[in-house]
């Protein structure tokens, strides 16, 4: 029946050599079944496979009653299937552009969730590195359910093979894959100078949307790609060319560069240029442009010193987080914050500490103390408010010098202290090394004049009990 399949030379044969021999159909059959059909639907005229025009040759397929008959038989039977032929059904499925909402697909969307511990990654790479074509690639990472869950032996595997692809591979289906790979933080280098080879060699060629996707995962995991002194100037270039074309994804590969610490002078010029300024303030996303930009102005205060272009005006001064990063919300009840909460109260008091402070220019600190020349950690009433942290209400007459200034004079006798808690998410996965975000935000407190104290979770995960807390 394989051979069969496999030797069809149109939708019509496949689906009779499927539906009229049921008693010869096996699970493994279905895949090849579904994939066979979307080579077939590929070589025909006509809108493509997924276009959503019913009146093509793939949506006529998708209607006729011998393709129902055979996604009746998946649905019916796919509770049976071993997990090589549920995975394949599911991204042929995908592949040949059945809408998420379709029977077929949630059944084998429901059924793989069931059995994801289950799932055997080694098969799924195998399947897939061996026709790791454009549309199979970009079925694969537009699945929710994949995209949802992280498969770290598959990208592993993708890692070893997609150098020698990504040529033939589209844009879209590059940015896919490197927006799985940030949302996972998925610090991988062969794959992620395979994205920054990409990108300097399409650069041109891309908007500036395509680009701050391909650009986000190098500093979501902090990291600076193999031909990071290649790639940065022509990134430094295409940006002065199409800056104003999309302010917002402009702002947002600034904002990576910086991550990184690379600061591009002539791009920064143009940004907080009036132009460009009352370009953005009469967008629709004035706010989080306003957000992005006074980050960005910090930025060039406390790393960039040797600056001497335009600055933000301080009238559209605001902070960058007004509370808690939208993760760490998410994340709370495997935090262990509360754990370092109690164990702050029971060892020095509530008066001692402030907890989720929001300091300028817009970082939120877990906990913050002050401690004299002795290591005492001294109660806030005792702390001089004119030592204290700048308070974060009012960033607009902020001045972030003089806040370091106002902070390091008192130094001999009082000393601002972070203690920041450092959860899983806060890192690239299975790593030590902090996400890009964190890092600069570290970077920042220090040159603010803070004492930062980490208290990353593999220790304190080890911890039995407040009292080792």
């Amino acid at each position: 029946m394989k051979r069969l399949i496999e030797r069809s030379r149109s939708v019509g044969e496949v689906l009779r050599w499927v539906t009229q021999n049921p008693g010869k159909v096996s699970a493994s059959h279905y895949p090849i079944a579904l994939h066979k059909l979307g080579q077939l639907l590929q070589q025909q005229p006509g809108p493509p496979v997924g276009a959503g025009d019913s009146r093509g040759p793939a949506g006529q397929v998708l209607e006729q009653p011998e393709f129902h008959v055979l996604c009746q038989a998946i649905v019916s039977s796919c509770a049976k299937f071993d997990n090589f032929s549920i995975v394949n059904c599911l991204y042929a499925a995908a592949a040949l552009g059945l809408p998420g909402e379709s029977p077929l697909v949630r059944v084998l969307e429901d059924e793989s969730r069931s059995r994801l511990g289950r799932f055997n990654q080694k098969d799924v790479s195998m399947v897939f590195s061996s026709e790791a074509n454009n549309k199979a690639l970009e079925a694969i990472f537009s699945s929710q359910l994949f995209y949802e869950n992280r498969q770290e032996r598959f990208i592993r595997s993708m890692a070893e093979w997609l150098p020698r692809k990504a040529e033939n591979l589209t844009p879209y289906t590059m940015a896919l894959i490197a927006k799985y790979v940030a949302r996972h933080r998925l610090r991988e280098p062969r794959l992620l100078d395979t994205i920054a080879n990409f990108l300097l060699k399409r650069g041109e060629q891309l908007d500036s949307k395509v680009i701050q996707k391909l650009v986000f995962p190098f500093s979501r995991m902090n990291y600076r790609p193999s031909n990071h002194g290649e790639l940065f100037p022509k990134l430094e270039a295409i940006l002065e060319q199409k800056a104003g074309s999309s302010p917002l994804a402009t702002v947002n590969i600034l904002m990576s560069m910086f991550q990184l610490s690379h600061f591009p002078q002539t791009v920064l010029h143009q940004v907080f240029s009036p132009g460009f300024i009352t370009n953005v303030m009469s967008s629709p996303y004035a706010l989080i442009v306003r957000r992005y930009l006074s980050l960005l102005d910090a930025a060039v205060e406390l790393e960039f010193r040797e600056y001497s272009g335009p600055r933000l005006d301080p009238r559209y001064r605001v902070l960058m987080f007004e509370h808690a990063l939208t993760a760490d919300e998410a994340n709370r009840k495997y935090s262990y914050k509360g754990l370092v909460a109690e164990a702050l109260r029971q060892l020095v008091g509530e008066e001692c500490y402030r907890q989720d402070e929001v300091l300028p220019p817009g970082y939120c600190t877990d906990f913050l103390l002050w401690i004299n020349r002795s290591g005492t950690v001294l109660p806030l009433s005792r702390v001089p408010a004119a030592s204290r942290a700048p308070p974060a209400t009012s960033p607009v007459t902020m001045s972030l010098r003089s806040s370091v200034l106002a902070l390091t004079s008192d130094l001999q006798d009082f000393a601002p202290v972070v203690l920041s808690v450092n959860d899983k998410w806060h890192y690239c996965q299975n790593s030590d090394i902090l996400v890009g975000s964190r890092a600069m935000r570290d970077r920042h407190l220090r040159l603010l004049g803070y004492c930062l104290v980490q208290l990353p979770y593999t220790e304190l995960e080890k911890v039995s009990g407040i009292e080792e807390a």
